[in-house]
């Protein structure tokens, strides 16, 4: 089990970050692995074919994304913390990760190599380079089946930062931090489980320690590099859960129509017109219509954080977003 042991000043200067890096490796594990998740059905079916395509000519980028979609233990020229904040961007990510020591690189790659399925060979991974490789590598799938979806996608992982902060200031970091993953969670008063499988404790120091949202909803992992901040990558609330449509989903449609009722399951985490208009690729007048009579009808409300007026459901609109109770 590796526990995540925090000095007593941690907690108070942990903080929120995002990572466009992050997010472009869970969409390589996304489209590389054979199965997907169901809420990015159709957005892996708009890019897969295209992105093995560019795999079969680049011998390199398919050893490195093969090694990554088996691994349990992702190469740590790959998981570098986002220096950023909430403000990171790809491109100053994609520079620390072209100026990784080749040495450091490989020593990653074998490290996965271990951790994998079937224990991957290494076969296509030589020469030098490696960091640069990797970043021309990322940035090819960013530009390829990402940077469209980013705002929309950005959206979601902001949504997910409110909502936590919200719960962070009214109960404290051990609400805000529930569910990250299906293995986290609290240990006594000063450490955080992070995996139930076996590996050394990591001290989180008087810096505190960043926590970075995506939007893929399996899987989680830990960012560090000497000097620097130890980040948990983990799945956003409500990106991916709730957007789907069974027969509760089209009941729920017949019942509102089908865009309100997007918009109240979109609502399991609050959000704002503009970050509903993102995610659901509508005008915001469109949204802002459909709001104002979830309101009307009482299945919605609002509330002002700062200069954001968030939209929640309210408890009738659960109870109707989760459909009858099944016995």
């Amino acid at each position: 089990m590796v526990v995540l042991r925090l000095d007593s000043l941690a907690l108070s200067r942990s903080r929120f970050a995002l990572s466009p890096f992050a997010e472009t490796l869970a969409a390589i594990v996304q489209l590389a692995r054979p199965y997907g998740e169901p809420w990015a059905g159709p957005w892996r079916e708009r890019h897969r074919a295209a992105f093995l395509a560019r795999l079969a000519g680049d011998g390199y980028a398919h050893g490195l994304v093969e090694l990554i979609a088996a691994t349990k233990y992702l190469p740590n020229h790959l998981t570098l913390p986002p220096g950023g904040g909430m403000e990171t961007t790809l491109e100053s990510e994609l520079a620390e990760v072209a100026r990784v020591p080749d040495e450091v690189a490989v020593a990653g790659l074998r490290t996965a190599q271990e951790h994998a399925r079937a224990g991957r060979p290494l076969d296509r991974l030589t020469g030098r380079g490696h960091g640069a490789r990797a970043a021309e590598l990322f940035r090819a799938v960013w530009d390829a089946h990402l940077a469209a979806d980013w705002p929309a996608r950005r959206a979601a992982l902001q949504r997910d930062v409110t909502h936590r902060a919200g719960l962070l200031a009214a109960h404290g970091w051990p609400r805000a931090l529930r569910q990250m993953n299906r293995t986290s969670g609290w240990v006594g008063a000063d450490a955080i489980r992070f995996s139930d499988r076996p590996g050394p404790d990591r001290v989180v120091g008087p810096d505190g320690m960043l926590f970075v949202p995506v939007t893929a909803q399996r899987g989680s992992w830990l960012c560090e590099a000497p000097g620097r901040p130890f980040a948990l990558v983990y799945a956003a609330r409500g990106s991916g859960a709730g957007a789907g449509a069974g027969e509760d989903g089209r009941a729920l449609a017949r019942l509102l129509g089908g865009g309100r009722a997007q918009i109240l399951r979109r609502l399991e985490t609050p959000a704002t017109t503009s970050e509903l208009a993102l995610l659901l690729d509508q005008s915001v007048g469109t949204v802002g219509g459909h709001l104002a009579i979830l309101r009307d009808t009482g299945l919605v409300d609002r509330t002002r954080v700062g200069r954001r007026v968030l939209y929640h459901r309210t408890e009738l609109g659960d109870r109707l977003a989760r459909g009858p109770e099944r016995g």
